[in-house]
Order: C-alpha cells, then structure tokens, then sequence
C-alpha cells in the first residue's frame, strides 16, 4: 500500500504494532454496508462507471458470503479489515477494485464502520435491558405484597414489599435505556466522505450515503467527522451505568444467598460447588457480574484516556479505540443476561424476609409517625419517644408490637391501644400510600403502567 513512498517494508515489530486486524475484524459487516454504498454513490454521480459499481458491489457481496460463513482474513500485513477486504475484492475482481477508493479515506471509513457498529451494540443491548425489565416487572407481580426488611445502611430500616425493591430495579434499567437511546439519537450521522479530513474535491453526494445506512443525514464538519470518538465513549459511559447497576443487584443476590440472610436461593444453573466443600453453593454468576462492572468501567476509562490529548484530526492512537468498546459489549452482554436468568429462575424466601422485617424494629417510624398524627406531638418530640420505646423492646427481647401498653404509657401517656394497629409490618407497608411508595396498591399501579409501557413496544 505504501509502495510509492517508502522503499523498505516496516519492522516486524512495526507489522504487529501496527495492524488492527485481529479485533477490527469484528467491523466486517458494516464496512461490506459502508463500501456497497459508497460504491452505489459514486456511480449515481458519475464517478465511477455503472458497470464498474456492478463488478464491485458483486464481489463485495460475494466477501460478505466468505466472511459470514467464518473466512475472515488473518494476514497481518494488510494491517486492518478494510485493507483486507479491499485485498480480497481485487483477488476476485481485479484492477477495477482499486477504483472503490476514491473519495474516500481509511479515515472516514473506519468512523463510519465503528459508528455502525456500535449503533447495532446499542440495538443488542437495548433489547437485553428490555428483557431484564419484562423479568424484573413479572416478579415483582409474584410478591407485590410480600413483605420484606427495608435497608439503609445495610440495617433494618422501613418494612417494604419485595415487589417495590425489585420494581427500584426496573426504573434503574430504564434509566439505562434512555441513556443509550439519547447517545444513539446523538450519533446518528454519516462520517462517510468526509475523506482524510478536508473532504473531497469529487462531486459525491453525502446525503445518499447517509441515507442508504440509515443515518440522519452527514456529518457537518470534515475533521469533527474523522476525529470523533463521543459515539463510543458515550456508549461506554452508558454500559458503566448499566453494569454498576447490575452490580448492585448482584451483590444484593450475593447477601440475600448467604445463609445469615437466607432471603434467596439460587438455582444450580446459576450457582457453582467447592471442590472441598461438599455442602456450597457459590453465587458465582452473581460475582461474576459484580467483576465485570469493574472492567467494563476499566474500557470505559481507558478509551477516555486514549482521547484526552489528541490534537485534530486523525492520529493512530485511535486505532486503539475499539478493544475497549468491543471488551466491555461482549462483557456487558453476558452481565445482562446472567442478571436475566437469576431474576428469573431465583426462589424467593419470603417467609424469611417477613420474620427478619419483624424483627428490627423496622416499624419504629410508625410509631413516631402515629405520635404525630394522633397525638398532635412534634415530629422530633416523637422521635425521642420512640428511641426510648425500641430501648425498651431492646431490653426485654421483644418487638415494638409487643410491649404492654402499660409500658408505653410510662414513655409518654398519649400512647394509647390504637397504636398496636400499626406497628405490624403489613399496616407500615399499607400505610405507605404516597405514589411510588411500598402499599402494595401503589406497587401495582405502577407494575400496571410498567407492563402496559413493555407490552406497548413492537418487534420484542
């Protein structure tokens, strides 16, 4: 490729440093796309002969037959999958191959394909998020009124339903997906014909190369085009999101499994043995997806330390763009759908939950709350009376429910039989009526506009 300018090939050294093929290979199929069209462009303006665009587009597709039925090039020297198929459309067609060329540049063309391919990255994960979201919403249907312990600093804080603390989850992903659909709505824009970085003094026409592939239109500005990287960074920033999601639910499979909590157990095609302790049952899927979350931050931070410095508009640095996206999907992939399948197939100890839910004071705030409502006292004054109430439960071993109104009287003689109505666990979750909150009707409202949100999208 260099023959007119340089009269010594490069180091051995140089050919591995410098070729990309092993992993943009993966980019086989959006530069087929990127060329036919380029191709199809270049013959409806002239520059290139109809039947030269017909020879072309025939052996390109006849590349894509080879390629997708696994025989992808491995010839370092061509240095990436464009060359690489540039070189084998001129094995099938001859001298005529060198023509597709014109008009554009590596440059352009690698942002074009990387665009593609991350715009169907998007696409693959958006539909595994959904069906995370569809699992999420149908358990949360099985346990709308299931009681469970509420956390906050990992203590018992507020009795829940087991279907609100899946349904946190649900919005979480959904957050996710908008995210990935504003960075694919912002990427939405042809680099093809930009060229090297000025643009082409050939009279192409970008917007029906933008068009052919599904873009919005071109790209507006010629070094922007072959410079930029946000498309990728946005995507990665997007599955950091997600994956500190997943780790999180994750990790909360991890506790709930272990025998202290004893919430979950996970079946066996998500689970591992010791080979020296015959009775474990190892949450391995679930701390895989944790570790994961860390690498896939790792691909995130990498790419951005890559970018950080470059001057426009090309530099080869660039080149090392695609690892860390193509490691971090293929990571991501696997994280979604293991998450998928625990969510799915779990059994849920629920009548583990509720003994834990009514065995740490959980409803304290009911009572401070009852105070306030029924007694006309400060919220804060409350708030005092109910610490002394759950220490004297402390010291006798008891629940709040369980004390003798006797003895809440010697607290504070406003407390009177009524207030035993709410310190259960069901009458704290039933009471919590404000929209989004744990009452298992305002969980089902909101597992009905969930539902009715999933079933509303087409084609899943």
């Amino acid at each position: 490729m260099w023959g007119g300018r340089f009269a010594a090939g490069p180091a051995a050294v140089m050919r591995e440093i410098n070729a990309s093929l092993p992993f943009d290979k993966r980019l086989w199929k959006q530069d087929i796309m990127g060329s036919i069209a380029h191709a199809a462009m270049l013959a409806s303006k002239g520059i290139l002969s109809e039947a030269d665009a017909a020879t072309i587009i025939a052996g390109l597709e006849e590349i894509d037959d080879e390629y997708a039925a696994g025989d992808l090039p491995t010839d370092l020297s061509l240095e990436d999958i464009h060359m690489a198929t540039e070189s084998r459309l001129a094995e099938k067609i001859g001298p005529v191959a060198g023509r597709l060329h014109t008009a554009r540049s590596r440059n352009d063309q690698v942002a074009t394909d990387f665009k593609l391919w991350v715009r169907d990255a998007i696409d693959e994960v958006d539909l595994g998020l959904y069906r995370l979201q569809r699992a999420l919403v149908n358990r949360a249907a099985d346990y709308a009124d299931a009681v469970m312990p509420g956390f906050t600093h990992l203590q018992s804080a507020q009795p829940v339903t087991l279907g609100h603390h899946l349904m946190a989850y649900h919005e979480m992903v959904g957050r996710d997906r908008s995210r990935f659909a504003d960075a694919r709505a912002r990427m939405n824009l042809s680099p093809l014909g930009a060229a090297a970085l000025a643009g082409t003094g050939f009279p192409t026409d970008r917007h029906m190369t933008a068009a052919a592939l599904g873009f919005d239109g071109p790209t507006r500005n010629s070094l922007d085009s072959v410079s930029d990287r946000d498309f990728a960074l946005d995507y990665l920033m997007a599955a950091t999101q997600v994956a500190l999601h997943l780790s999180r639910l994750a990790e909360e499979f991890i506790i709930w499994a272990s025998q202290p909590f004893g919430f979950i157990s996970l079946p066996d095609a998500y689970s591992t043995g010791s080979s020296i302790m015959p009775q474990k049952r190892n949450p391995d899927a679930a701390e895989l997806v944790r570790g994961h979350s860390g690498r896939i931050l790792g691909c995130m931070t990498a790419l951005c330390v890559t970018m950080k410095g470059l001057p426009l508009a090309y530099s080869k640095d660039m080149q090392d763009d695609k690892p860390p996206v193509f490691e971090a999907h293929d990571l991501l992939g696997l994280s979604i759908t293991a998450m998928t399948g625990m969510v799915e197939t779990t059994t849920f100890r629920t009548d583990r939950m509720r003994a834990l839910a009514e065995s740490g004071f959980a409803t304290a705030t009911d009572l401070a709350d009852w105070l306030v409502r029924e007694a006309n006292v400060p919220f804060r004054e409350a708030h005092h009376i109910t610490g002394r109430a759950v220490k004297a439960a402390e010291q006798k071993g008891c629940a709040l429910a369980d004390l003798p109104l006797a003895e809440l009287k010697t607290i504070d003689g406003r407390i009177d039989e009524r207030v035993y109505a709410v310190l259960t666990v069901d009458a704290s979750v039933a009471s919590r009526k404000s929209f989004g909150g744990t009452a298992p009707d305002q969980v089902r409202a909101r597992i009905a506009e969930a539902t009715a949100a999933l079933d509303a999208e087409t084609g899943r």
